[in-house]
């Protein structure tokens, strides 16, 4: 089977929800959830504040359910003069 430039302009979007769907990170510029698994606490942390920070936003985890298949959930919050500073 070969592939033509119209089937490979076709799959490049599908190839790119994978991506998106395979870096951890699932939300919009209120919050999202990462998928658990051991050991993720510190790199969790980093992943909200990357995700938030593209919104201009510090990040705020509200829940850690320590269970395969279940979500550390996190908030995103505008800096106001109670929050953290974002350059």
């Amino acid at each position: 089977m070969s592939l033509n430039r119209t089937s490979i302009r076709a799959l490049i979007p599908a190839m790119l929800g994978v991506a998106i769907w395979y870096s951890g990170v699932r939300g919009n510029d209120t919050g999202g959830i990462i998928p658990w698994s051991p050991g993720i606490d510190h790199a969790a942390r980093q992943m909200a504040a990357g995700h938030c920070g593209a919104y201009r936003k510090y990040a705020l985890i509200t829940s850690v359910r320590p269970w395969y298949g279940d979500y550390i959930g996190f908030v995103c919050r505008r800096p106001v003069r109670w929050g953290p500073a974002l350059q």
